[in-house]
Order: C-alpha cells, then structure tokens, then sequence
C-alpha cells in the first residue's frame, strides 16, 4: 500500500508532514507514505527543506495520493509540462486535496461538479475553476476527498485510513496524536467529519 503526498516548492508544511506522520501511524507490513515532489528536494514556505521520496511518475501509480497546499499552487497549475506529468484515477486510487491542493484537483478535472473543501485564500480561485466551496472542513464523495485549512489534514489522514484500514485503525491513529486530556474530544470530532462520507 503505498500513499503518496505531494508536495511542491512553496509547500505548507502543515498539510504534507501531519499528514505524513498520522499516515505512518498504520504499522503494517507494505504500508508506505511517501513525499512525492518534482524534483530531489523541495523548500517549504518557511523555508524548510525536505527530501523527495518517491518521483510524480511513482506518485500516479500510487494506491492513494494526497495533494498538500503551498504558496505557489497557482503557479503549478499554470505550468502545463508538470501538470501533465499529473495522471490520477479515481476508480483505482483514493484521492485527497487540502486546500490549494483542491485547486489543482479542480484543474486536472478530478472534481467535476462535486461541490469541494478549500482554504479561504483559494476559494475564489477554485469558484472560479467551476467548483462550488463548501463552508466546511471535509467532504468526500467516492474515492475524491477535500479538506480546507492547515488543521483539516488530520481529516485527511483518518478518511485515508478508514478507507484503507478500517475506522478502528484511524481511531487509533489520531488518538495517538491528540493532546493529553483531549484525546477522546479529538477523535470523536475527526470521526464525525469523515464519518459521512465512509462507504456503507
């Protein structure tokens, strides 16, 4: 099972490496979470670096992607040679975008009419994509999950691992991660967001 975050020069650090370390929460044999960018290394947008971990070709075929924001996702999407490097499909891959990252979900057409979750700075950029925003931190429909604001990517991380492991094991996940004397309070709410939007 490999899951692949992408993460680009000018990456919120928040979006890929908490998603990062929930995700590897799940000890199992084959479990692999990866950072996948375009190139050896990448800064983030305070100016951490970060070595790649896997490739975008490696990305694509991935089990699951996850598309973190960053400062210069509009400059990503305009810059066709690398969106069209970009080939995801949602009927073999789980698929997930935290707020710029929705954007550029949009843009390689994996939203279709499917209202979304973004940041408060990309949302007029994503309505303008032709995707409705929604006032809320997650939403999911299929294998296509958004999630809006820095925070929002431990939902990410659960809706992965419930998708992926079972509800118990994202349980375990964020309880692990959630400040001492919060822990319920923190799953419970993590629950209740990707709950809806769990098959069956």
């Amino acid at each position: 099972m490999h899951i692949a975050i992408l993460t680009f020069e000018g990456f919120n650090e928040l979006d890929s490496l908490i998603a990062l370390n929930i995700l590897n929460r799940v000890k199992k044999p084959g479990w692999r979470v990866s950072i996948a960018s375009p190139s050896a290394k990448v800064r983030s947008m305070n100016g951490v670096v970060v070595e790649a971990q896997a490739s975008l070709e490696e990305a694509c075929d991935a089990d699951a992607v996850l598309a973190g924001s960053g400062v210069r996702t509009r400059e990503i999407v305009a810059d066709t040679a690398l969106m069209s490097q970009l080939k995801f499909d949602p009927t073999r891959q789980l698929l997930g975008a935290q707020c710029s990252g929705t954007l550029m979900f949009a843009k390689l057409g994996l939203l279709g009419d499917v209202p979304a979750c973004t940041d408060l700075t990309t949302r007029p950029w994503v309505e303008e994509a032709g995707v409705a925003v929604l006032n809320q931190p997650f939403v999911a429909k299929g294998n296509v999950a958004t999630a809006g604001g820095c925070l929002s990517s431990q939902y990410l991380a659960a809706w992965f691992i419930a998708r992926l492991e079972g509800v118990d094991a994202a349980r375990s996940a964020i309880h692990y991660v959630a400040p001492v004397g919060e822990k319920e309070v923190y799953v419970e709410r993590a629950l209740a967001n990707i709950a809806p939007y769990l098959p069956g």
